[in-house]
């Protein structure tokens, strides 16, 4: 999903063509700066260790930086950063051209020209296996961190999807956030009977269309068949015929049953955000790092939570979505790969993945005593430490069209163009492309 840091909402980015990268780069959900913002003497001089990032990362890089200038004070530095579809145009020329900075951004899983697998396979990232912090990476998410057993992408942790909720309007209704798919008709059909709006669903923006299917799958497919992505890439498996077809099928239960907001594909992200915040509808299904535009929209923070969207009929088993957020990787052809990987060494370290993990509402991939996560997120931890998440969708997908064709599928399904088996057969048609 993109998202950068809102999520790829690319891969943990939301890109400035409206892609939410939830593998790795849906994580920029928020405006992007219009251009590249270059800054921290980034005029690219020789000597200097040169950092690009995607614009969501500028926060975090910059802090860090800061800190950790401050032990290697005769060392220079050069950052500049840049919305997601142009930084993944400009580095990727740079890579294969030789000129690449030494330390770039850097998407999860495979699915884009700037992912891991896609930049691992071309021999342009330098192995960071030895790294402490990358033992520490849990099992479950080595496919978005290596590629072939080595490392090559630093993230500081994962953004999860769910449902951002107004706790007045659940009171009013008199229901409680639910823990299971049938709970959940329930609780929708009750806030309806009292004329909220149960589920917000801004479909205009394309990246959000995805969301609710990336939090059903889980449980409909990965819950039943943990190798599910390696079969679909075997050919021995399809979105049609398999648990998509029950995510899709419930994604159209829910409009159906009147639980969305009239038009979703004339509503956005920034007018879901204000029904949500006023009171007007429920809930949204979103993904975590747009939390504090949620919040900031409300202007009462304490007024929203947020809960795992419930998908299978087990609440003790539920599986849940949690994309990497977009991180960095090193140039294989960097002339200043010991400073690079001093860096990104000095990233890994726990309070420095604590905080930039704070900075984007991850949750860190590694977490001790000290670290502080959005108590909003509390509900999705134990889920996480019993090894039922899995990254989001995309990350696994092995070309950059399966996205855009999912997007569409879901906006046709909405408007009744097609049914769940066609809308299926757009994306194995997508998937079935040449990277």
């Amino acid at each position: 999903m993109t998202t950068g840091s809102h999520s790829q909402a690319g891969r943990s980015t939301v890109g400035r063509r409206g892609f939410l990268r939830i593998g790795g780069g849906v994580a920029a959900l928020a405006a992007l700066p219009p251009a590249l913002t270059a800054c921290s003497d980034s005029s690219g001089a020789s000597g200097k260790l040169r950092i690009v990032g995607v614009a969501d990362q500028q926060k975090p890089i910059e802090e860090l930086l800061g800190l950790y200038r401050k032990s290697r004070p005769g060392e220079g530095f050069s950052t500049s950063f840049a919305p997601t579809d142009q930084v993944q145009t400009v580095v990727r020329t740079q890579l294969a051209g030789g000129n690449a900075p030494d330390v770039h951004v850097l998407y999860p899983g495979s699915g884009s020209a700037m992912s891991m697998v896609e930049l691992a396979r071309a021999g342009l990232l330098a192995d960071l296996s030895g790294q402490p912090w990358a033992k520490e990476v849990p099992a479950n998410f080595h496919p978005a961190y290596r590629y072939q057993d080595k490392t090559y992408l630093y993230s500081a942790g994962s953004s999860v999807i769910g449902a951002i909720y107004n706790k007045k309007a659940f009171a009013k209704a008199g229901v409680r956030p639910p823990g299971t798919w049938g709970e959940l008709l329930d609780v929708c059909a009750k806030l309806q009977a009292k004329g909220v709006i149960p589920i917000a669903l801004g479909a205009q923006t394309a990246w959000v269309t995805q969301l609710i299917t990336y939090a059903l799958v889980p449980n409909a497919v990965y819950a039943k068949n943990p190798g599910f992505d390696a079969e679909m890439a075997a050919g021995k498996a399809h979105f049609r015929g398999s648990g998509w077809a029950d995510a899709m099928g419930k994604y159209k239960e829910l409009q159906r049953r009147g639980f969305f907001n009239d038009n979703p594909n004339g509503t956005t992200y920034e007018q879901q955000t204000s029904m949500v915040a006023s009171g007007k509808a429920a809930m949204a299904v979103q993904v975590s790092a747009v939390l504090a535009n949620f919040r900031q929209a409300t202007g009462t923070p304490d007024d929203l939570g947020m809960f795992p969207f419930p998908g299978g009929d087990d609440a003790a088993r539920l599986w849940i979505p949690a994309g990497i957020v977009v991180g960095l990787g090193v140039s294989a052809r960097s002339k200043k790969a010991a400073g690079a990987k001093a860096f990104i060494e000095f990233l890994g370290e726990q309070k420095n993945v604590d905080r930039w993990a704070q900075s984007v509402a991850a949750i860190p991939f590694k977490r001790d005593a000290s670290t502080r996560i959005d108590p909003a997120l509390d509900g999705f931890l134990p889920v996480i430490d019993d090894n039922r998440a899995v990254p989001f969708m995309d990350q696994s997908w092995p070309n950059a069209e399966v996205q855009p064709a999912h997007f569409a599928a879901v906006q046709n399904l909405l408007a009744g163009r097609t049914d769940v088996d066609g809308a299926l057969g757009q994306m194995d048609e997508a998937y079935g492309k040449k990277s």
